[in-house]
């Protein structure tokens, strides 16, 4: 088996004439899609190409597919824990694909989305997946009308395809527990009105309290953003009051919120959970290393991504709007104790 010449590239001729195959023989067998054949023959081939050191060029066999086998991904920030846990995700569920993933950001800012989704189609990639579509967001709408391959994540229009987890379950279930915990006085402090794990999470907490007979405050039903600072900010609003004029438990509609409410309680000497019962939502991986570790909604976010994933690659599958349980972790924030028998105390 003859190298190629010192300093030049094994080619695709070259792997085919060192197998005895032809060059379109040795390009099926080589195929990165997932669809090489598995004879001994193919398996041949491969041998041959990888003592070569053939690297097939995979950009250029896709650009003559009428494809780069690259999707884009837009979050509003990567500083946002979830954000970047989601990217990481639908990198992974991408690869199994053979697609790779390139993110942008927008801020969550609807002009900034837009010039973020040009580029990102400027560099032809296969499809969008947009983790920043708002209530109002004519993105979505755009792209469909341009036949664009798109799928919403975490948040959606009702409208494109969507993966996201069932946000109004998932309110639900936090407030349910809280309810079962005894308590009475809850408030609800919920994303930005604009998105639709806000305004789902926040129509599960009312669920969960119409359900036990409770009324709750208008005060108390907080809509924030979903940084730290909007939870501080919410925290200080519901907890500078005497006692008897604050709520004795608090739903944040995401972990940031609720790390917010935290330093906003332990700057008014509010004790969690004796003083205060606290339940978060993403589950993010710091909420169990606290010093009072989080109890939180925890979203299946490889789920979410792989479905993703999915609505891509076949967009005739239905349907097109799909939802993934969430499930209730409780910890020592929310007064919830797991026993060995499995149930809970307060």
């Amino acid at each position: 088996m003859e190298p190629a010449a010192p300093g030049m590239p094994v080619t695709l001729k070259d792997v085919a004439a060192a197998s005895g195959v032809s060059i379109s023989t040795a390009s099926r067998a080589l195929d990165d899609r997932g669809n090489a054949p598995r004879s001994a023959a193919a398996a041949h081939v491969r041998k041959v190409a990888e003592e070569l050191g053939y690297r097939r060029n995979s950009f250029a066999s896709s650009l003559r597919r009428g494809e780069t086998r690259t999707l884009g991904v837009l979050v509003p920030r990567l500083s946002d824990t979830v954000m970047a846990l989601m990217f990481e995700e639908l990198e992974r569920a991408a690869a199994s694909r053979g697609y790779f993933a390139m993110v942008a950001t927008s801020g969550d800012d609807p002009d900034d989305e837009r010039r973020a989704a040009e580029t990102l189609l400027d560099r032809n990639v296969d499809g969008l997946i947009l983790a920043t579509a708002r209530l109002d967001d004519e993105l979505p709408r755009l792209l469909r009308q341009r036949g664009v391959a798109h799928a919403l994540v975490l948040r959606t229009d009702g409208v494109s395809p969507s993966s996201l987890g069932d946000d109004e379950v998932g309110g639900y279930l936090a407030v349910r527990h809280l309810i079962d915990l005894g308590h009475r006085d809850i408030a609800v402090v919920t994303g930005p009105a604009f998105t639709s794990t806000g305004t789902a999470r926040l129509e599960g907490a009312r669920r969960a309290l119409a359900e036990a007979g409770i009324e709750p405050r208008d005060e108390w039903l907080i809509a924030a953003g979903y940084g730290i600072e909007n939870g501080y900010t919410a925290g200080e609003a519901l907890l500078a009051k005497a006692p008897g004029g604050r709520p004795t438990a608090i739903f944040a509609a995401n972990d940031n919120i609720a790390m917010g409410v935290m330093a906003a309680a332990h700057r008014h000497g509010i004790a969690i959970p004796e003083d205060l019962a606290l339940v978060g939502y993403n589950d993010i991986p710091l909420s169990a290393r606290l010093p009072t570790p989080l109890s939180s909604v925890r979203v299946p976010l490889a789920q979410i991504a792989a479905t993703a994933i999915d609505l891509i690659v076949n967009p005739a599958a239905e349907p097109r709007i799909r939802r993934s349980m969430p499930t209730l972790i409780p910890r020592q924030s929310s007064g919830a104790h797991v026993t060995s028998a499995g149930t809970r105390s307060r």
